[in-house]
């Protein structure tokens, strides 16, 4: 991670130009239908090449998927990046560790800004100082206590690159590598298909995991991003999307005054290493209650243990859920139910969250430190971006009581996030 800095005490209001306050709101999650959102995105399409959104329509609903080369990789290996657009919302994806690089969507008054963190070039992404910016994330989503586990009569080392512990998948994760990209969309949907391999031993994991990505956006500013993966030898996994959001703009300073929502009424404490303790602690009195909308600097300053040693969040939340998402290996025939809702007051902007996973890491920037220039040319500091990645719970491997994130040779691992942004 990124060196510690010291918290902003407000939104950097030199940063972009004020707005009117502007009244709060809130929508459901209204027909989030994966077989919408992804099962109609299953056959190729063709991509044009060019510009971003070059080749489709500016129409709301009329989607394209179009592509251009976007430099090298550090091995040399060529970047490309897709564009895909409903002509109200566009999101650009880089081959290089399935970033999403920026993500525009208009506010109420319709001015349209990007409200994701990144860097303008492959460079910033391959630095040790990215951290991880909108990336894919695997084999294993979050820490590993030791970077080690036993399965199968076995224990596994993997290589440390968060103190004591292993982070993302260890130092050559996903987040790292070069996917390969397929259009699949239609009219309707504009859709991405990035697929990679992972051979056995592969930052120390057993079994060759071979996993795909999707990433579809629809004509309703829905991006819905479906994993699938299958192995050869049992083994772990835990993927996730590392986006930070800002939805006041990239760039426009912090996102201490955007107001969360999540349907939680437990979380998962850690110890000074960020490591679960194991317990499921309710959120109740605590500076985690995200059950009501809660501006998120309200009790980021609070003296409490939890957030010392995060120095702000950087939590598990256990989701409420009718479907109790407590996959074995996939969550496949899990439900898609509402995790979170995040509220920028300012611009209008709200991104609803709904998952098929048990849980979700909420990390409210605390390590961004000054030294990252942005892809709008800005210096990012600590608060100026949040993540809220799906996911299994950290340190699953080494915590029985906590969701299994095993898969079996035969089985398959799956996955659906859907991220919807409206004003």
């Amino acid at each position: 991670m990124p060196g510690r800095a010291t918290l902003p005490s407000s939104r950097q209001s030199a940063a972009a130009p004020s707005r009117r306050h502007r009244r709060r709101h809130w929508p459901l999650v209204a027909t989030l239908s994966t077989g919408l959102l992804v099962g109609s995105a299953a056959a190729p399409a063709a991509a044009g090449e060019g510009h971003p959104g070059r080749g489709g329509g500016s129409d709301r609903g009329s989607a394209s998927t179009t592509v251009e080369p976007f430099g090298t990789a550090p091995d040399g290996t060529p970047v490309e990046r897709w564009t895909l657009s409903n002509g109200d919302m566009t999101v650009r994806v880089l081959t290089y560790g399935g970033v999403i690089q920026t993500l525009e969507v208009p506010d109420e008054d319709g001015d349209v800004e990007n409200v994701v963190l990144g860097f303008p070039d492959v460079a910033g992404y391959a630095s040790d100082a990215d951290p991880y910016f909108g990336s894919l994330i695997g084999r294993y989503g979050n820490r590993i206590a030791g970077g080690t586990f036993d399965l199968a009569g076995e224990t596994y080392q993997l290589p440390l690159n968060d103190g004591p512990n292993t982070l993302h998948g260890g130092p050559d994760g996903f987040d790292d590598r070069v996917w390969t990209a397929t259009p699949v969309g239609n009219e309707r949907v504009a859709a991405l298909r990035l697929e990679l391999v992972s051979p056995a031993g592969d930052q120390g994991f057993p079994g060759t995991l071979t996993t795909a990505v999707t990433y579809a956006m629809d004509e309703h500013n829905r991006l819905a991003v479906r994993y699938e993966a299958t192995t050869d030898a049992p083994t772990v996994v835990n993927l996730t999307q590392h986006t930070y959001w800002n939805l006041g703009g990239e760039g426009s300073g912090t996102i201490y005054d955007h107001e969360l929502k999540i349907d939680a009424d437990a979380y998962t404490p850690v110890d000074e290493t960020l490591i679960p303790t194991g317990e499921i602690a309710p959120v109740e009195g605590t500076p985690f209650d995200f059950r009501e909308p809660t501006a998120i600097g309200e009790r980021i300053r609070v003296a409490d243990q939890q957030i010392l040693y995060g120095q702000g969040y950087d939590h598990n939340w256990v989701l409420d859920r009718e479907d109790d998402g407590a996959r074995e290996g996939s969550d496949s025939e899990d439900a898609l139910e509402k995790a979170a809702v995040l509220h920028d007051p300012d611009s209008g902007r709200t991104l609803t969250i709904a998952t098929t996973e048990p849980g979700l890491q909420f990390y409210s920037g605390n390590f961004l430190d000054g030294t990252i220039v942005g892809t709008g040319g800005s210096v990012y500091r600590q608060g100026d971006g949040l993540a809220l990645e799906t996911q299994h719970f950290p340190d699953s491997p080494n915590q029985p009581d906590f969701p299994s994130t095993e898969l079996q040779p035969g089985e398959e691992y799956q996955s659906t996030t859907v991220f919807m942004l409206s004003n």
